[in-house]
């Protein structure tokens, strides 16, 4: 039952800037899969059954006290393990060539809030030895494992995501900067021998750790060629959005998009379509709702009466963040092209799902208040 004191403490501003960017996103995609010329199907209409359907799994992880859920993290993450494993087996790859869909799911996509719920319990149960090397073992292998699951399907992005998590916890909780220092001092030179390998002819280095198809996409990135089909995805979004300039050429009047000149345009890259029919000041809102979002989520975790609910609050932020900073790295040709999806536009049922019951986690813990001395 639903007291009137968690509905006092809801944070309705978290919930109607979420709803508003979804119905936004609802809208986009309608253009991507051109529905003024092919009509309201597929897409489209998928995308607002998991929005209706997304609202009850957000409700739900809104009102079962987090702290409960928390309590089966272990059975969560081996969940998580499963999965990704039976997907290696028995996934669908929908034509993409990819093993990322069972049971007409992406255990990926799941994996994110798994690991969130997983690490965040942790964390806060050894919070007083975080800087023990053994518990930080733990944290890192525990991750790997999902991250290496999860890239052989393969989905590099994903697994990116799982890392970025990995760091948002360890921040939040507390690591000490000595550890942080030495990451750094490893960081650097790797990234300078990685740099240095993508400008040799053999690329030696990376071809021990990522595929031909992920090397590609690197060295197009730091040398673009127009003719190159590598960057066709990537040059006909920076065309779409530079072609919009301040505000669009209006919805359903994006020529890129509408000539399907821009592949995933409903999915990887939204932005492109933002860009070119609501113009720079369409991007700049669509963001602005996204930092807002993620403010939010900052704050509640910085209000949290718990270790754990500041770091599953946290953890969402972080994770919509990366994604976000993915997402708009790919369609502005700032990054290299990677199947990353824009939280809450993009096209996808997972997706939805995952970030909706995110968000209801987040306004679980703001929910939970200190009890006055007044109260029983």
């Amino acid at each position: 039952m639903i007291s009137k004191k968690q509905l006092q403490t809801f944070d309705f501003l978290l919930l109607l800037l979420v709803f508003a960017i979804i119905i936004f996103g609802i809208v986009i995609i309608g253009s991507a899969t051109r529905i003024n010329i092919n009509g309201p199907e597929g897409e489209f209409r998928s995308q607002m059954i998991w929005f209706a359907t997304g609202i009850v799994l957000m409700l739900l992880a809104a009102f079962i006290d987090y702290r409960m859920i928390s309590k089966f993290y272990v059975v969560i993450y081996i969940l998580n393990l499963i999965l990704l494993v039976l997907v290696l087996f028995l996934g669908d790859d929908h034509g993409t060539g990819t093993r990322r869909w069972i049971f007409g799911i992406q255990p990926s996509e799941f994996s994110k809030i798994f690991m969130i719920i997983y690490l965040s319990k942790f964390i806060d149960k050894y919070r007083e030895k975080i800087n023990n090397i053994g518990i930080l073992f733990v944290i890192f292998i525990s991750t790997i494992i999902p991250f290496l699951l999860i890239k052989e399907q393969p989905s590099l992005s994903a697994s990116l995501v799982t890392l970025a998590i990995m760091i948002t916890m360890l921040f939040n909780g507390k690591i000490s900067y000595k550890y942080i220092l030495i990451a750094v001092i490893i960081v650097l030179p790797v990234a300078a021998a990685v740099i240095i390998d993508l400008h040799t002819q053999e690329h030696k280095l990376l071809g021990m750790f990522l595929e031909p198809y992920h090397i590609r996409r690197l060295t197009t990135a730091i040398n673009p060629d127009l003719s190159s089909p590598d960057y066709y995805q990537t040059k006909n979004s920076i065309w779409a959005i530079g072609s919009g300039e301040l505000r669009g050429k209006g919805l359903y009047q994006g020529t890129i998009n509408q000539l399907s000149y821009l592949p995933e345009s409903h999915n990887d890259f939204i932005f492109s379509v933002i860009g070119e029919e609501f113009g720079f000041l369409g991007c700049i809102s669509v963001l602005a709702v996204m930092l807002l979002i993620i403010l939010r989520c900052l704050l509640i975790a910085g209000r949290a009466t718990d270790n754990l609910g500041k770091l599953i609050a946290s953890g969402v932020a972080g994770m919509l963040a990366f994604q976000t900073f993915v997402n708009v790295g790919v369609a502005t040709g700032l990054l290299p092209n990677t199947g990353m999806p824009f939280p809450f536009l993009s096209y996808g049922g997972s997706s939805m799902w995952i970030n909706m019951i995110s968000i209801g986690l987040v306004l679980n813990v703001g929910m939970i208040k200190t009890k006055s001395i007044f109260e029983g």
